[in-house]
């Protein structure tokens, strides 16, 4: 991890310009529970400079899409009495964090997708998860953001308890290989070892203390690859 995040740190010299990268982090708990501090915001800003960096993040546990897209519509075409607040909510910090500045790049990273397969609402995860993403794109006037999608872990491999588990798995990784702006990163081996408060946890719905610091360093790798590859040549 650490190589490589030096490897981008050179590479990514070469990124030019006066703006800002603008890194938006939100989802459920597993989004919740990283703290940003820890390894992903010094990762990004060692590699892009402290003064060039935005990261906001704004996550609740156990919520489903539907609190962040708008359109949301449940397997049987139903609209839902709320959708979209909590998707406000996080606008209203990105809006007032780049009011004055100019940004460089943005890179969306999404950690979410439990609720949903818990309530066996895969089938509109594909649509709905696009819909976000052409959402963010319109309300920030942008046709060049980055996605980078946390696969859901193998918490539940055989959809004993989460029935659509694998069934989002696939579908995040499916949507982040068909478009070269997005990426997906691995969670499965970050939810063993000591939670926050301490408890030993086997492969759980949530990530151990660790688990959640590489769960940053992935996330700043995958962010930093997708903007060295686009940028400016």
């Amino acid at each position: 991890m650490i190589l490589g995040l030096t490897a981008w740190t050179l590479s990514l010299e070469a990124v030019a310009g006066e703006g800002r990268h603008l890194f938006i982090l939100s989802g459920q708990s597993n989004m919740a529970g990283h703290k940003p501090e820890e390894a992903f915001t010094p990762a990004v800003e060692k590699a892009l400079g402290s003064d060039r960096v935005i990261v906001i993040q704004d996550a609740m546990g156990g919520q489903p899409i539907q609190r962040w897209w708008k359109g949301w519509k449940s397997p049987e075409g139903n609209s839902p009495e709320k959708a979209g607040d909590l998707y406000e909510r996080l606008m209203a910090k990105v809006d007032e964090a780049i009011r004055t500045v100019k940004i460089e790049s943005v890179t969306f990273l999404w950690m979410q997708g439990e609720r949903d397969a818990r309530m066996k609402w895969g089938t509109v995860y594909e649509a709905s998860l696009k819909g976000l993403y052409s959402q963010l794109s319109n309300d920030l006037g942008r046709r060049d953001i980055n996605l980078v999608i946390g696969r859901l872990s193998d918490f539940d491999l055989e959809n004993k308890r989460y029935a659509h588990w694998t069934m989002l798995r696939e579908i995040q990784v499916r949507l982040a290989e068909e478009n070269d702006r997005f990426s997906w990163i691995n969670t499965d081996d970050l939810n063993d070892g000591f939670n926050r408060k301490g408890k030993p946890i086997k492969n759980d719905l949530h990530y151990s203390a660790e688990g959640y610091k590489v769960l940053g360093l992935r996330f700043a790798g995958a962010a930093l690859a997708l903007i060295q590859q686009h940028a400016p040549r």
